[in-house]
């Protein structure tokens, strides 16, 4: 059985995670801790980031679009539409969900790597202003909830785990569709809750 090398928190296991679970493919998860540099990540991953998947015939497949995209032919078109333009729609979903997890995750770590009174505060707004614009995009055009998600669908979701984590009570404000959105989502894939940021 493949083996994911994640963490509980990170918006991109989390996808990951929620992706295999829906395309019904089986992975064992191993927690870890990226700061504390263990072998078998370091060893798997040069660059030393999760997530990092392990396969049984010894490749390894990271980041987490590519985990993601594996995981697509695996299933044969699970997470991905065949119709051209409807999966470069679910890949820009993707990536725009990854690109306000990646300002987010840029804002935690510049608060949490440096002291107080070297955090840069006007970048940190910089990183917030970009977050902001992409989910007042998503609040004005909801991504649709059919019977069949894809991965875009999902990285949304997960991405809003992440910030109900790590920003709650900040970015929900006046995005009421995009915070009932992910109520939806939860109640049409429970199955996939259990893997939300936490």
């Amino acid at each position: 059985m493949p083996k994911l090398l994640y963490a509980p928190a990170s918006p991109y296991s989390a996808k990951v995670r929620m992706a295999a679970a829906y395309a019904g493919i089986a992975i064992e998860g191993a927690l870890t801790q990226t700061a504390d540099q263990p072998a078998e990540l370091i060893g798997a991953n040069p660059l030393g980031k999760i997530p990092t998947l392990l396969l049984d015939d010894g490749r390894v497949i990271f980041d987490s679009r590519a985990i993601t995209q594996y995981l697509n032919r695996e299933s044969k078109n699970a997470l991905f539409p065949r119709n051209p333009d409807r999966r470069t729609e679910a890949e820009v979903m993707e990536a725009l969900a990854d690109g306000i997890c990646d300002c987010a995750l840029a804002i935690v770590y510049e608060r949490r790597m440096r002291p107080e009174e070297k955090v840069h505060q006007e970048w940190i707004d910089g990183q917030w202003r970009k977050i902001a614009r992409a989910l007042d995009h998503l609040n004005a055009n909801p991504p649709k909830l059919p019977k069949k998600i894809t991965a875009g669908q999902i990285a949304v979701r997960a991405m809003l785990g992440y910030l109900s984590l790590r920003f709650a009570g900040q970015w929900e404000r006046g995005r009421g569709r995009l915070t009932r959105w992910a109520a939806r989502f939860d109640e049409k894939f429970p199955e996939l809750k259990s893997s939300l940021p936490s």
